[in-house]
Formats: C-alpha cells, structure tokens, sequence
C-alpha cells in the first residue's frame, strides 16, 4: 500500500506541475505587467507589514485594485498596460501617494524600491491605545479570532482559546461543539494533528494558547475540506513569525490553584532559510468536583417496589507537567518555490487523584445502609510525535500554485491505575470487611500517515479553479485490562479485559469552480470520499469490517448589496461525522464502579445536510454577521444511559433516527469610543432528535434553547487595558432528560511594561466559581440528577517579553471586517 501510495504522489506531482508549465504559456498572461516595491518606516527603516496599497488609474483617477504588503512590507501586484499611481495607507501614518508610472509592451515591470512613510502624531496616540483589542475578522462563511489580542487567553490552553471563540463552546468535560451540536472537525494548521489527542479533544489542554495565533471557524466549509466534521471545522494556526533577522517571545505564567508555564516562540530569518521554534511548559494541578442523586426500581435483590437511592460525591485533582516543542524550516528555491520541514514533539506526565464516596439507601433517605469510599490513584504518561514535509510552488499568475504534504504521526499512552474501595457503616464506622484492590492499565498506541495534493488555477479576473487529492491511513491499538486481588492474589477481570484495534483508511479526491460576475458570485464543488475501516476486540474475535464511498457536494452563491462589504451568501453542502475510536472502544473507563462509559463497535457514521444563508453588515466603527442554518442528520449519535439490576450505570454512544437542527447565529463588534471595544455572539436554535431502541423505548427529544457570549475590553488611565467577558448557557432537553442553565465570568487586567516591549497580565476564569454542569436524566428504571465542575476558579499572572518585535498597531478600525469571502 505504502508502495502505491509514493506511486501516485510522484505520478500526481508530476502531472500538476507539467500541467501548470503548459498553462503558464497563456499568451493572455503576456498582456500583464507587474508593479513591485517595499513599504518601510522613513524614520528606522522597518518594513511595515500588512500596510494597504491600492492602484489608481490615470487619468480618471479611477481604483483599479490593491493589496497589502507581507511580514517584510513587500508587495506585488498584477496590472494590465497603462498608467497608474499607488496610494498608501497605515494606521498612525501619514497617507502618501507615488509618482505616476506605465505598464507598457517592452517595460512590463514597474519596481517603486523602497516607499517610506512617516509617523502621523495626531493619530499615534489614538492607535496605541487601541491595539490590543480581541480583533475578529468576520466573512460570510469563517470568522477568525486572533488569540495574541484576546487577553483572557495570555497563560491559558488551547481549550480556553476555544471557549472564547464565537459560536463555539466547550463543556466542563472538554467536548467541543460549534453552534451547539458536537461532530466539529479540530485541525492544526490546516490538517489533522497529534497535538489535538486521539479523542480530538483531549490533547488541547496540553497545548499553551501562548503558542497559538489564530482561530478559523468554517460553519459550512467547501470542497477542498474534510468532510468530516457535522458542524464545521475549527482550524486552530500556530504562530510562525516571517520578519528578517531573530525574533521571537517568551511568556511565563503563574497561577492558583496551582499553576505555572513558560512559552517561547523564536523565529530567525536570513536570505533563502527561516528558522521557527516553538517551546511550551506548563504544570498545572486542576482540582474538581462533582455529586450525583440516582434512583433505581426494582433491583433484583431487594425485590419488587423497591427503589434503591445513590448519594454520591466527588473530589478530584488532575493535573502534571506538560511539554511541547515544534521545529522546523523553510527554504526557498526560488521566489515562487518552498519547501518546509517541521517536527513537533509533545510529552505529558500526569498524577491524577479521584476521590469518590458513595451513601446508599433503600425507599428514602430516611433508611440508609451503608458507605463506601472508592479511591483511584492514576498515573498517566503520553508522548507524541509529528514529521511533516510540505512543498509549495507558485505559478505565473496571482493565486496560480501546487502545494503538497506528507505528515506522520506517532503516539504512545499509557495510563495505569491504583483502586482502593473501603465499606462503612450508616454512621461511617469501619464495616470490618475487607478493602477491594484493583489495578487498572490502558495502553494506547496510534500510528497515522497523512499525504495531500492541491492545484488552483485562477481563470479570466476572479475565477479559480481546483482539484486536489488525500489519503489518510491510521491505525490505532489499546490494550485495556483490569486486576482483582483475591484469596490467590492479582486475578483478571475478563468483562473488563480486551485488545481493541481500530484500522482506518480514507482515500479523498475533490474539484471546485468559482467566478464572479458582478455582484454575483458562486462556487460549487464535489468531494469524493472512500472510507474503509476495521474494529476488532482481539481477546473475543469480534471483527466488524466496514466499507463506505460517498460523494459531498457543496455549492455557495454570493451577491454584493451595492455597498462595499455588505454582502449575502446562501450555501449548502453534505457532512459526514465519522465515529471516532473513543466512541468504538468498548474498554477504557474503570474509575468510577458504578457509572461506567464505554464505546460502540457497532456504531455507524452521522450524514448531515447543512444549509446556510449568511449577511455581512459593516460599518465605520462596527460590523456584524447574521445568518440562519439549517441541518438535517441522519444516524444521529447520541450517549444513552442505562442502569443494570446491580445498580450500575453503562452510558455509550448509540445511532438514532434523525435530528433536525435550525437556528439564528449574530456575531457583532463595535467599538462605542477609542477606549471601549465590544463584541459578542448570540445563538438561538431548535434541535428535533427522533428515535427508539431496540426495546421499543422513545428517546426522541425537542429542545429550544440559546447561548451567548458578551466581551467588553476598555482602556482605562495610564493605558490600563480591562477585559470582562460572560457566558450564558440556557437549558437544554436531551433523549433522557436536560441539562440545565450554565453561566461565568472572567475577568482580566493588562499593562505594558519596559517600553513596550513587556506585558503584564492579570486574569481571573470563572470570577463567580459558576461554571457547573447540571443536568437530569431520567430512563427506564431510574431516575438520577447531579452537577459536576471540570476546573475550579483560576487566577493568573502572566509576564509577555517580545524580543526585536513591536506590539501590533493595527486596531479594528472598521470592526473588524476582513474584506474576504473565506473560501471563495
């Protein structure tokens, strides 16, 4: 397999390129010149990145077209013969405008050199001020959320970036979920990660949000995308500096309950080469607790009309060191060709402790009968490994490119686990009976090679054209086994002993074509995916082969309203939420006895139909996106509980019928005064789930529910930057009963230091200590309700050094309207 796979990347590779070489010969591209130069600061001689150039016409004076200038204040722009001048624009500078030059046949190359600018004062100040504003840049159809300038993320995880991020919420186990349904797909640059953990979620608490710059959240992503992904896709980018010489930043983080990091971020660059780094320490111990009432009917043993109570509470800490390092390289061949090498290696060391004491009792509260205490000392050990090799060749024409990549994967856990079980008495005095000792011991190894292809040719003025491949080979192996010790000594549990293996390929091919007319614009696109995959239980010879092909397609129209930047786009395009190997793997929970999550070999993928329509609104000191969405799915997974005659509760993941899902999503960003900024996101939906078991139980569901988030960021005296952010969750039904309302409130205060060159951050999550999930279910034979807290409140304290770099000056002038269509 391997060996054909190199075939096709070689056989591939070359005919993209050959294509491109013949295409590039387009007697239309000789009629384009090409106008180049250098923005730099007049007074130090910095390039200034990111500054606006736009073209005018002589003699009309009319705009032809624009762009801005890279991490080293470059730009270059195509142009058809004729004469023109530049206007140049950044923020706390003086607009200036170039001398007149010509596009003609034999001089097809304008070079302006180096255009310098010079500090406007009477707007310096004002721009200082606002610079560390959380800046969302808002598209129809993806946002993008820059972490540097969120303040509450300075000494946080991954997983906190994500809770702050518009439409998407993370719950107290971490679970993702983009515009409240679960099945988002979490990249890393672009692409699958082993950073992100085999359960997609885990692995985000151990990456420090220090190391992240942006987040892109695509609700209804093309083609050129995984189909995986129900919701969408979260595309989290690490930072990757591109200015000339050595640059870089370290952070370090002290917090309580106990809490310290260190964060680095290095970047040199000379001549054809740039060197990045990244490096991130963190140790953290993160207390949480968690109480449970449960009602059972009926048990067996103490006959009929009986109903046995559960009172049980829960004390936890989990926590440890954890490390991250990433390095790689570019090297440029040429101006149109690159290639970049990085490794990235990732090793946690974790103690965790749960405590858990259970009452019971028989009919009331008032006739207990015992306690018992379940202690479970875990020891948790991960290392991942990631080489990735990538290629990038730029063509004549703007937009005209191939790009390739090869990624491989390597991951190792092992989690091993000391139980103590004591027995009281009603008034907790020793029973006598002996204590239960169990050892528990889970083995996780994942092996996953990654190979993708793409090609864009852009055509006539905004046309684009592209194709690409993917295939994805992963295998994953656990081997989970539990331990007694008896009369004999260490014996095994065999119910709760297995080698699972889990073996999945996907093989991917997809093309898109999009134009614009006007103020109408559309691309549509179809991907192809094959998936087969194999789950086999190695100790009870269960194989359960699967094999599946599908065709998703996507189409998305855009029309301008006449004014520059408000825009409408419907769109749709077919999903898949593919079951992920902790939703398989029926082995890999032993911690708490009595309530027991396990996997589904048997479950099957989630098809979803996502349909779209989007408006973008901007004005000069605000913008706001509003869309409804609709979403049809069918196979929808949901996690069922039910209670065996023992008492014990078994929750695993289970295909029901349907879900119809439709909502309102509104994002806004206002800035009132140069020394307030706010934004928010407000989403109102209705989830219609329909389904039975095997038994004839309805587990159908309707829930009409809303969350939302408000962020307000002000300046105070002396430049005394303030943050206050609150979260509300409403209620919510599900197929066994709902989870109830849910809110908190972080706090954070920011100072710059040593010249500007340093920030102190001060940062409170969960001001009111809040943030518990409390929830009801209720099933055939028992009812319980409970509430649990994943983290208690956190203060911080985080110290920012920037080395050879200047704080961003670009504030959100505009709100934040990025001027793009995402993937369009």
């Amino acid at each position: 397999m391997k060996f054909h796979l190199t075939l096709l990347t070689f056989l591939l590779t070359f005919s993209f390129l050959h294509a491109a070489k013949g295409a590039s010969t387009d007697p239309g591209d000789d009629m384009k010149g090409l106008v180049k130069g250098q923005i730099i600061d007049g007074s130090t001689g910095a390039p200034l990145e990111y500054t606006t150039v736009s073209v005018y016409a002589l003699p009309d004076s009319n705009l032809v077209t624009g762009g801005i200038t890279d991490g080293e204040g470059i730009f270059s722009i195509e142009l058809k013969t004729g004469r023109y001048y530049l206007e140049v624009a950044y923020i706390s500078y003086q607009k200036l405008e170039t001398k007149p030059f010509e596009i003609a046949r034999g001089r097809m190359s304008a070079d302006l050199g180096k255009i310098e600018m010079r500090p406007d004062a009477t707007t310096l100040e004002q721009v200082e001020v606002r610079a560390e504003k959380s800046r969302m840049q808002m598209s129809l159809d993806k946002r993008v959320f820059n972490v540097g300038k969120d303040l509450a993320n300075l000494g946080g995880s991954a997983t906190d970036v994500l809770d702050n991020v518009p439409s998407v919420t993370v719950d107290v186990e971490g679970n993702v979920s983009l515009r409240g349904s679960g099945g988002v797909r979490i990249l890393i640059n672009g692409r699958p990660s082993s950073l992100v953990g085999v359960g997609d979620t885990d692995g985000l608490r151990n990456i420090p949000a220090n190391l992240i710059e942006r987040v892109e959240v695509i609700t209804n992503p093309s083609s050129r995308y995984e189909a995986e992904g129900m919701a969408g896709i979260i595309n989290i980018i690490l930072k990757k500096e591109k200015r000339k010489g050595w640059n870089g930043s370290v952070d370090i983080t002290g917090g309580y309950p106990e809490q310290a990091g260190l964060a680095i971020n290095t970047n040199y660059r000379v001549k054809k080469w740039n060197f990045f780094a990244n490096y991130g320490l963190t140790y953290r111990q993160s207390p949480g607790s968690g109480s449970r009432y449960q009602e059972v009917y009926d048990r067996n043993e103490f006959g009929p009309d009986t109903t046995f109570i559960q009172d049980l509470t829960r004390d936890r800490t989990r926590g440890g060191w954890d490390n991250n390092i990433r390095v790689g390289a570019d090297y440029s061949f040429s101006e149109t060709s690159t290639l970049t090498a990085n490794f990235t290696y990732s090793v946690e060391d974790g103690d965790n402790i749960s405590e858990i004491t259970y009452r019971d009792f028989i009919n009331s509260l008032d006739n207990p009968t015992g306690i018992s205490t379940r202690t479970d000392n875990e020891r948790e050990e991960e290392a991942d490994l990631e080489y990735v090799m990538t290629y990038r060749k730029e063509f004549k024409g703007k937009g005209h490119q191939f790009t390739t990549d090869i990624r491989y994967q390597d991951s190792e856990e092992l989690e091993t686990s000391t139980i103590r079980e004591a027995y009281f008495t009603p008034e907790f005095e020793e029973t006598g009976a002996s204590e239960l000792e169990q050892r528990s011991s889970n083995l996780e190894l994942q092996r996953q090679l990654i190979w993708q292809a793409d090609y864009v040719r852009p055509f006539a003025e905004e046309g684009k054209f592209e194709v690409g491949l993917r295939a994805g080979l992963r295998d994953i192996e656990t081997n989970f086994q539990v331990d007694e010790f008896g009369v004999s000594g260490w014996e095994n549990l065999p119910e709760f002993t297995n080698n699972f293996l889990f073996d999945e390929d996907v093989y991917a091919a997809y093309t898109s074509i999009g134009n614009k007319y006007g103020d109408f614009s559309f691309q549509a696109g179809v991907r192809a995916e094959y998936t087969n995959m194999v789950t086999e239980l190695v100790a009870t010879e269960q194989v359960n082969p699967r094999e599946y092909f599908n065709l998703f397609p996507s189409v998305f129209l855009g029309y301008d309203l006449g004014e520059t930047g408000n825009s409408m786009q419907v769109s749709y395009s077919r999903r898949i939420n593919r079951p992920n190997f902790w939703s398989l793997n029926p082995f890999f929970s032993f911690s708490d006895a009595r309530n027991i999550f396990t996997g589904n070999p048997n479950l099957d993928p989630e098809f979803t139909d996502s349909y779209e329509i989007n408006y973008l609104k901007y004005w000069d000191n605000a913008s706001m996106t509003a869309g409804v969405f609709y979403r049809f799915t069918t196979g929808k997974t949901e996690r069922i509980q039910r209670v065996n005659s023992e008492g014990i509760t078994f929750t695993q993941p289970e295909n029901l019928a349907t879900e119809d899902a439709y909502g309102v999503d509104v994002t806004f960003s206002v800035s009132p005064t140069k020394w307030w900024d706010l934004d928010g996101n407000v989403n109102f939906f209705r989830s219609i789930i329909s389904g039975t078991t095997e038994s004839g139980e309805d587990l159908g569901a309707d829930a009409i529910t809303s969350f939302g988030r408000l962020t307000s960021q002000i300046t105070l005296w002396d430049e005394l930057n303030t943050q206050v952010r609150f979260n509300y969750r409403a209620p919510r039904n599900d197929p066994q009963g709902r989870d109830k309302s849910m809110y908190h409130m972080d706090l954070t205060l920011s100072k710059d230091i040593l010249e500007k060159k340093g920030t102190l951050t001060f940062s409170v999550s969960d001001v009111f200590n809040s943030r518990r999930w409390r929830y009801v279910n209720e099933g055939t034979g028992f009812y319980s309700e409970g509430d649990f807290q994943w983290r208690a409140r956190q203060a911080r304290l985080t110290f920012s050094y920037r080395i050879n770099q200047q704080k961003k000056r670009r504030g959100n002038y505009g709100g934040g309207y990025d001027g793009g269509g995402g993937d369009f």
